[in-house]
């Protein structure tokens, strides 16, 4: 009355399994591709980030040699005559 699994796997478990080991494998190498992008990306904002850096400091550096901006002139206040509230 209890059926026991026969000793053979059936083709569709064989294949169900074969499906779950492929999509396994390929699961490891997704996630080690994205591991090495994610190293790559990281690496090259550090180095645009060392670049950032070392150009700001060179413009600081740069930026006290250079004269001083130009005082605003100021509008001198126009005499109020006769002919200007006419």
């Amino acid at each position: 009355m209890v059926s026991r699994k026969s000793a053979e796997p059936s083709p569709v478990s064989i294949a169900r399994a074969n499906r779950q080991r492929l999509a396994q494998e390929e699961g490891v190498r997704a996630m080690a591709d994205v591991e090495k992008s994610g190293a790559a990306i990281r690496k090259n904002m550090e180095r645009l980030r060392a670049l950032r850096q070392a150009k700001e400091a060179q413009e600081a550096s740069a930026a006290p040699a250079a004269t001083a901006p130009p005082k605003k002139k100021r509008k001198k206040p126009v005499a109020k005559t006769a002919a200007n509230h006419a």
